[in-house]
Formats: structure tokens, C-alpha cells, sequence
């Protein structure tokens, strides 16, 4: 024994010897090699590999899988941080090089080998979810998985300094450093703490907000169409028609009371305070002569036009607001330089141009302000830009990302106001107005539709191509062409035109053509209790002061939503999907889903994903709290006799429904779901109402998906569709 440990010994001995001998041949072999031999020679070991591992059965591929990731760990655990830069960089330039060096053929190849990595690896990260639906289980927390969960807005925009989700557009801010604008001055005082809740009046004035606005507004706000009565409760600003701000007069007429600019030419603080306070009842007389001081100190519209009347005291005295000059806080290497003054006397025979404001002293005709005029906001929010500071003009230039260079390229409204709305860590002042924020989201969005619809009508050579052929028809069907009036065409890009809408509907009838029926209808609504949008709101907030919060974290929400169904496939594998996002008058917003399976499902599984029960608490507690929280319809009628969904008495969503002890298919292609009595073993729940406290059972539960109520924790109705009835509605 001892004889044979011996000679395996000399044995391993001889092997290292010879092993030493090779490495030095080796060695000095590749010392006087060319560098042509050499590339050859890393071909040759390049082939013998792969030709050895494609030859190597599954588990010595594993095995040696598994050595090289052990192996490399353990190498960049021991690493020092200069290695590790030095190896970070040796890969990238060796990834420069390589990728300098490709084929058109090699490089198309490596993408899309790319491209299947990634599909592979996206897809692998949502296997977990397959069927879960089919497979609730109440013990997994399902709101914490992490394809589910919305992290905080900590995304810091590298060029304007917005603060994002972490899924948002990188462009959403500010075009990706394209669009730079000066940033809004801090408010001067008492608005700073009015603003900010340190004022014995803050509550009262933010309360009120658009009332003390429309105390102080130069301009007047009108639609051309009657503004919507709102009843009850109604935290959204809502008109309908074309929006118009329209300019007086400076002073009023003799025998007529002062209004809008009028009232700042009064010359007396008291009179001046007291008619502000006539017109709009309910102000606080001592908040509006602090404020007013504030405006007379600090807004240089108001100080120039005061100037304008004092210097010039003739009756025929006009002043024009230069459209195109520059900004207050302008830059010449952002804004255009101007060629006028930005308030000017008129000299009889000058010229101004269409979108200039001309004020006349005395008169008693109201003059329209272009929605691209620089003054258009600060004339009409003189509390939210109290300096005068200036609003969206079609003059602004975008920049080189990173510098103040301009390019020839201009800001739309759209990136104007996108750029202004968004969160800083500076602070923005402007997302603490609560409703009158409200009024400027709508007036501005009503300006960005407006520049659209501009731009379609003085480019309908470029769109009426395809379209032109209506109006040949009509002329050979001998109809009368001026019947059609004039041709502006609204291409199907603009969202809710006629043409956007037969889009989408001819894309759902494709979808019929080649799948059939859609398998499942769900509507997804925004909970605005989500911990997403508490964590947000800030200077004591709610919910529904910030719309643009709504709109920002539903969009997340929805893309998770619909990751879950389609790539996640909870139901199963996912053919087709469309969805529509509507907007409820009160604010919220909701989504209407339809989806195609491509495996029909099973009635035995309709109970498996849908339910119409109020779960069991001693079960599953979290999903009984969410359904009574969020699933529950009224209850209406007997409980509730204002219930909006209430027609003639009757409830039009037809609650309470009746008691079923195994679900039905019924003849409108819904099911008839499970609502067992409590004798049958249905639970039943106490809500609060109003007034009072009342136990509901099973009749007044909305279809759902346990599944998508646990993750979610909003209102999601979930309904099996066996019609085509549901693409009309949706």
C-alpha cells in the first residue's frame, strides 16, 4: 500500500514536471510568434472549444456552467475597486472595438441574438404568474411582487431636475434636455405662506382660491358654449366649447362700474378693495388689500400700465402687449431677441401684428387674446404668476441637451406646460392651487388643442391626400358638394376625432374576424387612496387637488395592470387586448379592458377566477377588507333613494341581483355568477352609509378576480364575455 502511494506520487510529480516543461515550450513558442500566427492560432483554440462544448452532453454543460460562474464571483469578490474599473473598462473598449469591427450581416445578427435574450429573459421574470388566477392562493403577497409594485418618485431628470417614476418616459419632463425655460421665481408675501399654510387665513384662501383669483384676473374667462352647472360634489373644473380670454377696456366708461384691469386704475386702495370684494362676495376684505398691495409692488404689468395712464392722460391713449417680445426672465441665447418693447404707446400710423393686445383707455368693446400670446396666462392667473411672469409663445426654441445653444427647432405648448407641471425638489409652486390649478390644467390643455388643430388646418395639403376621395364620390353621385362644407381634415392621429375612432374600431372587428368572441371584459378603476399618491401630496393636499398626480400614477398602474395580463398571462395565454381609458366627471379615471384567450375558458373555471361573494374573513382578511371596501354597488333604493344609478326608481346597473347557487350562462353571453344566500353558506358585511349602518349579502357584490383585487386593491370588475356586444361599448 505504502509502495503504491509512493509511486502515484512520483507519479503526479513527473505529471507537473512535464506540465512545466509545456508552459515554458509554450511560452516560448508564442514569444516568436507573428502576430498572423497568433490570430490564427486563438482561431484554432476558438473552434476546438466550441466544437468540444457542443459535443458535451447536457450535464457537463451545466457543470461547467456552474464552475465559471463560481469561479468568476469568487474572482470579482476579491477584486480591488481599481481592478474592477480597470476590468469595466478593458470590456467596454473591447466591446467598442469588437462592435466597430462587425459586418453589416454580423451586427444584424448579433441584434437580434440580442433581442431573443432579451425576449427570453423578460418572459422568464413573469413565469411565476402563469394561470394565477386559476390558482389564487390567500397566503402570497401578491401586492408586494415585484413586477407589481410602483417604487417612490425618486427618478432624477438629469438635465431639468423632475422627479419621475421610475417607468416614466425619459422624455416627459423636458424632451430629454431639449426644452430649458427659466425657472419660476419664489412667490412674493403674504402669497408665499397663504400658499404654503403658514397664514392664520390659509385655509380659508385656498379654499377659496379661484375666487380670490377672479378678484384680481386682468382678463375675463369665458367658452363659447355655456359652462356645465356642477351639482354636489364635483372636485373637477369642467367646460365644453371653445375656451376665450378677452381684454377691456383701462378704464371703465363714465356712468359704468370698474371690472377686471379696470379696478387697479381706481387710485384709491379702499375703493379699489371694496369693489373687488362686490363683485366677487364671500372674499376676506383684509386678504384682498394685502394681496392687492402685493400685485401694485410686484407685477410689472400693472405698475407699467399705471405708468402708461399717468404719462399719457389723452382720452385717445393705446397701449399694445408685443406678442413676439422677450420674456421677462428671457435669455438671448433661449428666447428670441425682440424688435419692439414689450409694452408700448401706439403712435398713430404704426403697425402691430394680429396677436399683439391693444388697450384702449376708454371703450366698451372686448378684444379676443390669442391662446399664444406670452401674456395670455399671467393677464388671467395674476395669483399664480404675480410678477407677470411669462406664459407659452410659439417663439421659444428648443436647445442642444445639456447646453443653452439654441436649434431650429421650436417648443410646442405641449413641452411648454409638460415642462412647467412637473415635480422638483425646488419646488413648484404651481401644483399648490388646488382648484384653480383645476381651471389653468384646462384652460392651457385647451391651448395645446388649439395649436394642434392649427397646425392640421394650415397643413391640409399634406393630409388630404387619402382622404379626397369623399369628395370626388359625392360629386360624381351628383350630391351637393357644399353639403360637405369646408374640407379641413382631422387625420386619425388626433385622439377622439371621428377617424381615431373608426381606427380603433376597425382594429376590435379585425380582432372578432380572427379570434372570435373576446374572452374576458374588466374595468379597471383608479383607487386615489393608493399609498403611490399619498405619498405625494404635500402642503396639506388631498387627493383631489391634484389631478395631475391621478393621471401620472394611473398610467403606471394601468402598464402593471396590463404587464400582468398579457405578459404575466394570469388568465392564461393572451391572443389579443385593447383597452380605452375614460374619464369620470368627478376625476378619476378608469380603463375598459377586452381580452382574447387563446385557450376558451372552461365554464368549471369561471368560479376559479371570477367571484360575486363576499370572501370568508377568517380566510382571507386582507381580499375581504379590499371587496367591502371597493366591490360593493350602493347599496341603492330602499338605502339610498339619491343614488345616481338610480332611473325611475329602479337601479340601472339592475342591483340587488338575485341568489344563485352555481353560476349560469345567460342569454346575453354575462354569466349569471354564484351569489349563495348566508343559509347556503354566502357571508354577509356591514357598510356605513351616510347616516346609518346596513348588512348587505352576496345581491350587491360586483363581479371580480381575487387575483387582480389582491394585487391592485382597487375597483376591478371582471366580467366572462361570450358577446361582441362589449366592442361597441368600450
Amino acid at each position: 500500500m505504502r509502495k503504491k502511494r509512493s509511486r502515484e506520487k512520483q507519479a503526479e510529480e513527473q505529471k507537473s514536471h512535464i506540465r512545466e516543461l509545456d508552459r515554458i515550450y509554450r511560452a516560448d513558442g508564442r514569444a516568436n510568434e507573428s502576430s498572423e500566427e497568433t490570430q490564427q492560432r486563438h482561431f484554432d483554440d476558438r473552434l476546438r472549444a466550441s466544437a468540444r462544448r457542443n459535443n458535451a452532453s447536457f450535464e457537463v454543460k451545466n457543470q461547467r456552467q456552474a464552475t465559471d460562474r463560481l469561479r468568476t464571483l469568487n474572482s470579482r469578490a476579491t477584486e480591488s475597486n481599481e481592478q474592477r474599473e480597470r476590468r469595466i473598462h478593458c470590456n467596454a473598449l473591447g466591446n467598442q472595438t469588437r462592435i466597430g469591427a462587425e459586418t453589416f450581416d454580423a451586427r444584424r445578427n448579433r441584434l437580434q441574438l440580442e433581442r431573443v435574450r432579451q425576449g427570453t429573459f423578460r418572459a422568464s421574470n413573469w413565469l411565476y404568474l402563469k394561470d394565477e388566477a386559476l390558482h389564487y392562493d390567500p397566503n402570497l403577497d401578491y401586492p408586494n411582487f415585484p413586477q407589481i409594485v410602483i417604487r417612490s418618485m425618486s427618478s432624477k431628470c438629469t438635465f431639468c431636475g423632475a422627479l419621475k417614476f421610475e417607468a416614466e418616459a425619459s422624455g416627459l419632463c423636458c424632451s430629454n434636455g431639449k426644452v430649458s425655460l427659466p425657472e419660476l421665481p419664489q412667490l412674493p408675501e403674504p402669497l408665499k405662506s397663504l400658499m404654503e399654510g403658514n397664514h392664520p387665513k390659509s385655509k380659508e384662501f385656498l379654499t377659496m382660491i379661484r375666487k380670490y383669483n377672479s378678484s384680481f384676473q386682468m382678463t375675463s374667462f369665458g367658452t363659447s358654449l355655456p359652462m356645465l352647472d356642477s351639482t354636489g360634489f364635483m372636485p373637477t373644473f369642467r367646460i365644453q366649447g371653445q375656451v376665450y380670454h378677452k381684454a377691456g377696456s383701462l378704464m371703465s366708461l363714465p356712468n359704468e362700474e370698474e371690472k377686471f384691469l379696470q379696478i387697479y386704475f381706481l387710485g384709491n386702495e379702499e375703493a379699489e378693495a371694496k369693489r373687488r370684494c362686490t363683485l366677487i362676495p364671500g372674499t376676506t376684505k383684509s386678504l384682498i388689500e394685502s394681496l392687492q398691495k402685493m400685485l401694485h409692488e410686484n407685477n410689472h404689468y400693472v405698475q407699467k400700465f399705471k405708468m402708461a395712464i399717468e404719462d399719457n392722460p389723452t382720452e385717445d391713449l393705446q397701449i399694445v402687449i408685443k406678442a413676439d417680445r422677450k420674456p421677462i426672465e428671457g435669455h438671448e441665447r433661449v428666447f428670441n431677441t425682440p424688435a419692439l418693447n414689450e409694452v408700448a404707446i401706439i403712435i398713430a400710423g404704426n403697425d402691430f401684428e394680429k396677436r399683439d393686445i391693444v388697450l384702449t383707455k376708454r371703450s366698451n368693446e372686448l378684444k379676443n387674446i390669442c391662446e399664444t400670446h406670452i401674456s395670455y396666462d399671467a393677464l388671467q392667473y395674476p395669483l399664480m404668476f404675480p410678477r407677470g411672469e411669462d406664459g407659452y409663445t410659439i417663439n421659444i426654441n428648443q436647445v442642444e441637451p445639456g447646453t443653452s445653444n439654441q436649434i431650429n427647432k421650436m417648443v410646442s405648448a405641449m413641452s411648454f406646460y409638460a415642462y412647467r407641471l412637473m415635480v422638483r425638489s425646488t419646488g413648484n409652486h404651481l401644483l399648490n392651487y388646488r382648484q384653480l390649478l383645476h381651471q389653468y390644467l384646462v384652460d392651457m390643455y385647451a391651448k395645446i388643442e388649439a395649436e394642434r388643430l392649427l397646425f392640421i388646418r394650415l397643413n391640409q395639403k399634406k393630409l388630404r391626400v387619402d382622404e379626397y376621395i369623399h369628395l370626388k364620390d359625392a360629386i360624381t353621385n351628383d350630391s351637393d358638394p357644399d353639403n360637405h362644407g369646408k374640407l379641413v381634415i382631422l387625420p386619425s392621429t388626433f385622439t377622439g376625432c371621428p377617424r381615431n375612432m373608426h381606427k380603433y374600431a376597425q382594429d376590435a372587428i379585425t380582432y372578432v374576424r380572427h379570434g372570435g368572441k373576446p374572452s374576458l371584459f374588466i374595468t379597471y378603476t383608479f383607487n386615489p387612496n393608493c399609498k403611490e399618491m399619498t405619498q405625494n401630496l404635500t402642503n396639506g393636499q388631498s387627493k383631489t387637488d391634484r389631478h395631475d398626480l391621478v393621471a401620472r400614477i394611473f398610467r403606471q398602474k394601468l402598464i402593471k395592470f396590463m404587464n400582468v395580463l398579457v405578459k404575466g398571462q394570469v388568465f392564461g395565454s393572451v391572443k389579443y387586448w385593447l383597452y380605452s381609458i375614460e374619464w369620470q366627471k368627478r376625476g378619476l379615471p378608469h380603463s375598459h379592458i377586452l381580452i382574447w384567450l387563446t385557450n376558451t375558458l372552461r365554464p368549471n373555471q369561471i368560479d376559479d377566477i371570477i367571484s360575486a361573494e363576499i370572501p370568508n374573513p377568517s380566510t382571507d382578511k386582507n381580499l375581504y377588507d379590499i371587496v367591502i371596501k371597493n366591490m360593493v354597488h350602493g347599496p341603492c333604493g330602499a338605502f339610498n333613494s339619491l343614488s345616481p344609478c338610480l332611473k325611475e326608481g329602479n337601479c340601472s346597473k339592475m342591483y340587488p341581483r338575485q341568489f344563485i347557487k352555481e353560476t349560469q350562462f345567460a342569454t346575453d353571453g354575462y354569466p349569471l355568477y354564484r351569489r349563495r344566500k348566508p343559509e347556503d353558506g354566502g357571508q354577509t358585511a356591514t357598510v356605513k352609509m351616510k347616516s346609518d349602518s346596513v348588512v348587505i349579502d352576496n345581491r350587491w357584490i360586483v363581479p371580480y378576480s381575487p387575483l387582480l383585487l389582491k394585487m391592485f386593491d382597487a375597483h376591478i370588475n371582471v366580467e366572462c364575455c361570450n358577446s361582441i356586444k362589449s366592442i361597441k361599448y368600450i
